[in-house]
């Protein structure tokens, strides 16, 4: 049985998403066991007369919800009680407890995933690495998104490995394509970290390190992890998405413009619809914070209930694979390891 956490409060639609994605869960995986932190009376409420296997699934009360306005350092020290905060102290303290899945508050998350729980033997720094789909029909993951501003080329290693063994062991990716994200394709382009961590990535013998990638090649399928600091990978990603969003916006303003762009659009109905499902977000999960010692999966706050069910099938793969004891054993091979 695996055992995993749902905070089901603090995203922005919150608990009712949190909820359905839960029971969605529990009926596509029967070894998946989950725990509820929250309001008691609403989240029983939200449960009443629905069908679920009563025996796998189990409610905390916690009266306090972190709100992503508050500062971090301080929501996990004066808001114990609150649904994010009691989940990762029952994470930290229940050896029995695989990992939890959180669509609230970012910073407060990371801050409490790294003070309350810890890193795996090894990690200088965990890291945020969300997923995207290519227009090759593939996936590609981005591993820094934000967790750590500041880097250096050891750590930007240590971000290829671990991205690498998610992307092989929870999607099934063979030898994932590996870049460093810079200012050109040449292994001389970029600054001084750039080209030290090429030069060690380069020299990493269980990697498939393609070179460099420029920010424009992200959804192109020619790669499956693209390796960053946590600054410009957050940039890479909204900017990504933005650029998508703008570009649906008006192609729909386009259509709407003339009688015979709606009649064309009419007959090409379905496949618009296959093209947003593709590119909707939500039907690819969180960011996992690869390095800590429990599985955490951080959903995005306006996440609807598949992906909230995306998230627990994250986690829930991430468990059954193994791949916390993997890192550990890839990164002790390597220098600046910190066992």
């Amino acid at each position: 049985m695996v055992k995993l956490i749902l905070d089901c409060f603090g995203g922005d639609r919150s608990p009712d998403v949190n909820v359905d994605g839960a029971l969605a869960a529990l009926s596509a995986m029967p070894d998946l066991y989950l725990i509820l932190t929250g309001d008691e009376a609403v989240l029983k409420g939200k449960l009443k007369g629905r069908e679920y296997d009563h025996g796998r699934l189990e409610i905390v009360h916690t009266p306090q919800v972190i709100g992503c306005d508050e500062k971090p350092t301080d929501a996990i020290r004066l808001k114990r009680d609150s649904s994010m905060m009691k989940a990762v102290m029952m994470l930290r303290d229940s050896d029995d407890i695989a990992g939890m899945v959180s669509t609230g508050s970012t910073g407060a998350l990371v801050t409490g995933a790294l003070v309350r729980i810890g890193r795996l033997r090894g990690v200088i720094r965990p890291a945020f690495c969300p997923i995207l789909p290519t227009m090759a029909g593939g996936i590609v993951g981005i591993c820094d998104s934000g967790a750590n501003v500041t880097v250096d080329a050891a750590m930007l290693r240590q971000f290829a490995i671990m991205a690498s063994l998610y992307l092989e062991n929870v999607y099934g990716v063979n030898k994932p394509r590996t870049a460093l994200l810079n200012v050109g394709a040449e292994a001389e382009k970029g600054d001084d970290l750039r080209r030290e961590a090429y030069s060690l990535l380069d020299t990493t013998d269980c990697l498939n390190f393609c070179g460099n990638m420029e920010s424009r090649e992200l959804l192109s399928g020619k790669y499956d992890v693209v390796v960053c600091d946590g600054f410009s990978g957050n940039v890479l990603i909204k900017a990504t998405e933005g650029t998508a969003m703008e570009l649906l916006k008006k192609l729909k303003k386009d259509i709407y413009s003339r009688l015979l762009y709606k009649i064309g659009a009419a007959l090409m109905k379905r496949m618009f619809m296959e093209e947003k499902e593709f590119m909707n977000y939500q039907n690819y999960g969180g960011s996992v914070l690869l390095g800590c010692s429990k599985l955490i999966v951080k959903g995005h706050g306006s996440s609807n209930s598949v992906a909230v069910q995306k998230c627990l099938e994250q986690a829930y793969r991430m468990e059954k694979s193994g791949l916390g004891p993997q890192i550990e054993d890839a990164l002790s091979r390597y220098e600046h390891y910190e066992g």
